[in-house]
């Protein structure tokens, strides 16, 4: 298995994802767009993970690489690689394949229950989930859903929460990926301030046994999706 991840933040990485692929001895390689670093070929990978950041899909003013970047995510869609996006990267992912992306009438930070809708709960990617799973979250922005992709899941907070297209693409707004020390040091960079859906750290951190799950979660859909 020839994996390639893409990177937006230093302080994002692809958490629970990693050990997952070292278990089974998978070639990773990864591309930190805003140190600049070079893009591979479509024929390099046979999945693409693109992971979160705290910018926005269109600030192509403050980050050139943004404009590159999405025309690589077409590249490997149109290839038919395996593509999987969390947070930032699905709306990058969205936007590639023609839906909006704006703001979200709340940010959600912090633990949040997501709804798998009725296509949700079909689809094989999450057949025998709970209808209804806490989640963490991070994000101000949101995507609308692609045409001719099918939304899967929402939350109280954001309307649409998860979308795949074909059988290869596969959009996460939220993040089963982050270890509980993923999420302290997130904090450490950036404390917003609490709202009605943005948690402070002391609700949030604690949560040991819901990272947990979420990882748990998140390796499962792996097997799946990439397996």
């Amino acid at each position: 298995m020839r994996i390639h991840w893409l990177q937006h933040a230093d302080h994002e990485d692809p958490g629970c994802i990693t050990p997952w692929l070292a278990q089974r001895d998978a070639k990773v390689g990864k591309t930190c767009l805003p140190a600049g670093d070079t893009l591979p070929s479509v024929d390099a990978f046979d999945a693409l993970i693109v992971m979160g950041g705290p910018m926005n899909i269109y600030e192509h003013a403050e980050h050139p690489w943004l404009a590159p970047e999405k025309r690589f995510i077409r590249a490997a869609i149109e290839a038919q690689r395996r593509v999987l996006g969390i947070c930032l990267g699905s709306q990058l992912i969205a936007d590639v394949l023609g839906a909006p992306v704006t703001r979200n009438p709340h940010p959600e930070i912090g633990w949040f229950d997501v709804r798998l809708n009725t296509q949700g709960q079909a689809h094989p990617l999450f057949a025998d989930w709970p209808q209804t799973f806490e989640a963490f979250h991070w994000h101000g922005d949101t995507f609308a859903i692609p045409p001719g992709a099918q939304n899967l899941a929402c939350s109280d907070a954001c309307a649409h929460q998860a979308f795949v297209y074909g059988h290869h693409v596969l959009g996460l707004q939220f993040h089963l990926e982050v270890t509980a020390a993923d999420a302290r040091r997130w904090y450490q960079v950036n404390t917003p301030a609490p709202e009605t859906y943005v948690q402070a750290p002391d609700r949030v951190l604690p949560r040991l046994d819901a990272f947990a799950l979420n990882n748990r979660l998140m390796c499962r859909l792996l097997e799946r999706f990439l397996g």
